[in-house]
């Protein structure tokens, strides 16, 4: 079976079951508008379930329907040759929105929304092509990740009591650099003696569902001494938690609150407002205002930040609270710049 003829089924699947399951029909919507309106949802390598990334832009979308009224349906590629051919299949049949959730989308949203000039399109962590030229009709979502990364870095510093960290990314590419880059700054910024270690699941979009990897490398940061662990690696970032929870140390989880990945274990998560992002674009298709070009959301706009009141950080002493707000209060203010590379 072809890859579209895989994303056909999977459309009609979950077409099905995200329109019209029984209970889950659309409350009334303040402007009719959106009522008409149809979004169609791409997910990313690790898909809906991932308690992260995936997850986060569905609630975006999810919200809009809640709240809005709008259609939604999504699809799940199984792999690279399925996400264009499932963009294709909602612009064809004339969506209102179709999101990609990923960067990895960043060169197939490119073909297909110059393909579709009159559909709209939006990305998430969209990497723009190297001569600058982003299609008319297509908006990317952007996050400074260093941001977000830089509070957990002060978090971990200060509740080290080895005074060694660690850090394991997914993929080896520059949007995850940036997460390494800004945790490492956060971390010296708190602890200018701590040491950080680091490293990657892989150089592939698998090293984002690769627990066995994840774990296997938190094993041997955790022997080296570091007993705070900060992962940016998808379904991978679970392995990281097992580890971790074995060995009696704490970790951190990332882009969404993962307490309940492993309750006792996760000390806090660093949190990119994925949802807000996806929400307001729907928002803005349906008022008439929708941009295109490129988005990007921080500490100062609310975009990123971290896990840091209520049950969900209760191991996160006030001490530690108190000394990450100042410095969050300076980047806000853009006294403390984040580096996004090493």
């Amino acid at each position: 079976m072809t890859g579209l003829a895989r994303a056909v089924l999977l459309a009609v699947a979950l077409g099905a079951a995200t329109v019209a399951l029984p209970g889950t029909e659309p409350e009334a919507s303040p402007a009719g508008r959106f009522e008409q309106l149809r979004v169609g949802l791409v997910f990313d390598v690790g898909g809906r379930g991932d308690k992260s990334f995936n997850d986060a832009a569905y609630e975006g979308v999810s919200r809009a329907r809640r709240e809005l009224g709008v259609t939604m349906e999504m699809l799940e590629p199984s792999g690279a040759e399925d996400r264009e051919a499932a963009l294709r299949l909602f612009a064809a049949r004339n969506f209102d929105l179709v999101i990609g959730v990923g960067f990895i989308f960043s060169a197939d949203i490119n073909v297909v929304a110059r393909d579709f000039p009159s559909v709209r399109f939006a990305c998430v962590d969209y990497a723009p092509p190297a001569d600058g030229a982003i299609p008319k009709n297509l908006v990317g979502l952007g996050f400074r990740e260093e941001e977000g990364s830089f509070l957990v870095g002060a978090v971990a510093a200060l509740e080290s009591r080895t005074h060694e960290v660690g850090f394991v990314g997914g993929m080896d590419i520059p949007l995850i650099r940036r997460f390494e880059a800004g945790y490492r700054a956060g971390v010296l910024a708190a602890c200018p003696d701590c040491r950080i270690h680091a490293a990657y699941a892989g150089t592939t979009p698998d090293a984002f569902r690769d627990p066995a990897r994840g774990k296997a490398i938190a094993v041997s940061q955790i022997s080296a001494g570091a007993d705070v662990l900060y992962h940016a690696s998808g379904l991978t970032g679970h392995g990281v938690f097992e580890a971790a929870r074995d060995l009696g140390v704490k970790a951190i989880g990332v882009d969404a609150d993962q307490h309940d990945e492993m309750p006792g274990t996760v000390l806090t998560s660093m949190v990119k407002r994925v949802d807000v992002a996806v929400h307001d674009t729907i928002v803005a298709v349906g008022e008439g205002r929708f941009t295109p070009g490129l988005t990007s959301f921080g500490v100062a706009e609310n975009g990123v930040s971290y896990v840091s009141d209520g049950p969900h950080a209760s191991g996160i002493r006030p001490t530690t609270r108190a000394r990450v707000a100042e410095l969050e209060a300076k980047i806000r203010s853009a006294e403390v710049r984040v580096p996004s590379s090493k």
